[in-house]
């Protein structure tokens, strides 16, 4: 497995992100039901991505844009299902803390959802909290946001 530090034109990360939104879609049954998050997954302002390989393989990614001076929001975590429990995500994310430390920012936070039952266990794994939502996740009951200090 390796690991490729890019930005959002990267084409396998964008790859990565349309398997993402279909995945997205079958779990909530289509794309109407999720309709009121498509903009705020757009790849325009994403600027650090990390694309996980296997020999030539895109199988997973991770992002983060920035949030404000201090934080910075954590984006489009996806590993492909044929690869899935077997540590990617865990590196993805230590990868990713760190390119946030490295840019000065002192906390990550992410919006996720109780259906993405795996992804939210390994967030309480890896020490990120629940906090109340933030930004345009403010009135989204079904959203839930975590933090997590670096």
């Amino acid at each position: 497995m390796r690991f490729i530090y890019t930005d959002g034109n990267n084409h396998d990360f964008i790859e990565l992100c349309h398997d993402l939104d279909n995945f997205l879609n079958e779990l909530v049954g289509g794309e109407k039901n999720r309709a009121e998050y498509i903009p705020y997954n757009r790849l325009d302002d994403i600027h650090d991505v990390i694309v996980a390989y296997d020999n030539d393989i895109p199988v997973g990614c991770v992002s983060l844009k920035k949030y404000d001076d201090k934080s910075a929001e954590v984006k489009r975590v996806f590993i492909k299902q044929e690869y899935r429990s077997k540590g990617i995500s865990r590196k993805l994310m230590g990868l990713l803390e760190n390119i946030a430390r490295e840019k000065g920012y002192n906390c990550l936070i992410l919006e996720s959802g109780a259906p993405l039952v795996a992804a939210m266990a390994l967030y309480g794994k890896i020490g990120y909290k629940v906090i109340p939502n933030y930004g345009q996740y403010k009135d989204m009951p079904e959203s839930i946001c975590m933090k997590k200090i670096l």
